[in-house]
């Protein structure tokens, strides 16, 4: 795993002498090595001095948890990609502390796959297109399973499916050290002259547990092929998660865009792989000092299209630069189907998801992000209170009915309604109101005399505050040059304005 999780970041190592080493400097130890430098005589265990001695053009790269992490969230998305249940195995120490194994629930793969044998190997075409490549064993146990895809990774194969019934037959030839006993377990089954799984089946239970323990117990259950485990859970989350440690601080913009575009194209083929999208993008980039700068990145529907993620990841470090150099890097994301619209015969079709989401995202940078959205009425009885939500795109609205067209209103179905356009900021006007009715208005808008009037509607609020209370009447108001409007007395500040004008 170790050696798989660093060429999935960096592919471009493939066919080079490479290895993972447990820490920097000369005297760390060598965890996983690649096939081109096991063929110059670099072996895991050594330390990186040794290592480079056996072969001067070798490649090491320090271990990374994070990347490690993800390349086994990504085998786990390879495994629910053909079947429902799924999860992965513990991990163990020793001789195979360094595998990572996916049990999957098989049954009824038949009805997808054709056979087991097809579900083994689209299982393994899956995991190799996520930068995985493994093994793929099927069995009745998980043991038994376990057992057998390390042998196969051994031997060079890549697939192997046991009949029902055949799995201690499948184990009998197989060395014990597959079994993964301890070293004090280990030694004595040596000392005994025990090499195979057949070797142990054929002494008496009663007399090895009586020379070694009950620790030999659970060893002769796993050479059986016994396992009472349950099948695996059933996946409730879709949470898909790329996270990287750099190998030293990023202090501009470039580098760690291109560091990003890699993790959100790992991110991307896990969830092509899940038949998911791209949803809410999720940024948090970690200081070496301990802080962190933790963002949210909107989409407007979920995408598939790396260009326009990352077109959007960049935009919000340009609107908003990290305060320090990040040193590490995560992108999370919740896994979401792709949206389907239905088109309209009689309307036109709308902008793009992906056009649109970076629109938007171009307005945000450019005016801030609290300026950009679609109106919204807040919850205030201030006359010009209101907030501006996120943009959604509206849906196509639902077809006028007979017997809806019938009950509309005559002035409605005729035409005969007023619209009111709010005037920001109002329009100051001078007016002549003897008694509180205004009788002559002069203002850059309307002119003349008044023909009309209707009111006053007093409003008030916010009366416990000397900055922000208000207390206005407005009129409806008709001029005898025509114009209809709202006229607006404001008590507070001792003035009349056109605060909206009728259409």
């Amino acid at each position: 795993m170790p050696l798989a999780a660093a060429l999935r970041a960096h592919p471009e190592l493939a066919g080079r002498p490479f290895a993972v080493a447990s820490a920097a400097g000369p005297r760390a130890e060598i965890l996983a090595v690649s096939p081109e430098a096991a063929r110059s005589a670099v072996r895991p265990g050594t330390t990186v001095v040794h290592a480079r001695a056996a072969c001067a053009e070798l490649h090491v790269q320090v271990t990374s948890p994070a990347l490690e992490r993800a390349a086994r969230d990504a085998l786990l998305d390879a495994a629910l990609s053909t079947s429902p249940r799924a999860e992965l195995a513990p991990a163990h120490t020793g001789l195979h502390a360094a595998e990572a194994a996916v049990f999957v629930d098989a049954r009824g793969v038949e009805a997808l796959f054709h056979s087991e044998t097809g579900f083994a190997s689209a299982l393994g075409e899956r995991a190799a297109r996520l930068g995985l490549p493994g093994v793929v064993a099927v069995a009745a146990s998980r043991g038994a399973a376990r057992i057998l895809a390390r042998q196969l990774a051994f031997s060079g194969e890549s697939l192997r499916v046991v009949p029902p019934g055949g799995d201690a037959l499948a184990l009998a030839p197989l060395s014990l050290d597959l079994l993964n006993p301890d070293d004090d377990l280990a030694n004595a089954l040596t000392r005994f002259g025990l090499h195979r799984v057949a070797d142990l089946l054929r002494l008496p239970e009663r007399t090895l547990t009586q020379r070694l323990g009950a620790r030999i117990v659970p060893l002769l259950e796993l050479a059986r092929g016994h396992d009472p485990s349950p099948p695996p859970p059933a996946e409730t989350t879709t949470r898909f998660e790329e996270a990287q440690e750099l190998e030293f601080p990023v202090h501009r913009l470039e580098p760690l865009l291109f560091v990003l575009n890699g993790m959100l194209s790992r991110l991307l083929e896990r969830l092509s792989c899940r038949s998911l999208a791209l949803g809410e993008l999720e940024l948090e980039l970690g200081f070496q000092s301990g802080g962190c700068d933790a963002r949210r990145i909107g989409l407007a529907a979920p995408t598939l299209d790396p260009r326009l993620a990352l077109r959007l990841i960049a935009l919000s470090l340009e609107s908003k630069p990290p305060g320090d150099a990040p040193a590490h890097v995560r992108l999370a994301t919740p896994g979401a189907p792709l949206r389907g619209d239905q088109l309209d015969f009689f309307r036109s079709p709308g902008p793009s998801p992906a056009v649109l989401d970076q629109t938007l995202a171009e307005l945000a940078a450019l005016c801030g992000t609290e300026r950009v959205g679609a109106p919204a009425v807040a919850d205030d009885h201030h006359p010009d209170a209101y907030e501006v939500a996120a943009f959604r795109p509206p849906h196509a609205p639902a077809a006028a009915t007979p017997s809806s067209i019938e009950r509309a209103p005559s002035s409605i179905a005729a035409g005969r309604h007023l619209a009111l356009r709010a005037l920001r900021p109002p329009v100051h006007a001078q007016v002549d109101a003897p008694g509180d009715q205004p009788r002559r208005v002069r203002s850059p808008l309307a002119n003349g005399e008044v023909i009309h009037c209707a009111g006053p509607w007093r409003t008030t609020g916010r009366w416990w505050s000397e900055d922000e209370r208000y207390a206005f009447d407005h009129y409806d108001v008709q001029t005898g040059d025509g114009w209809v409007f709202r006229l607006r007395k404001d008590h507070v500040a001792r003035c009349w304005s056109i605060d909206a004008v009728y259409d």
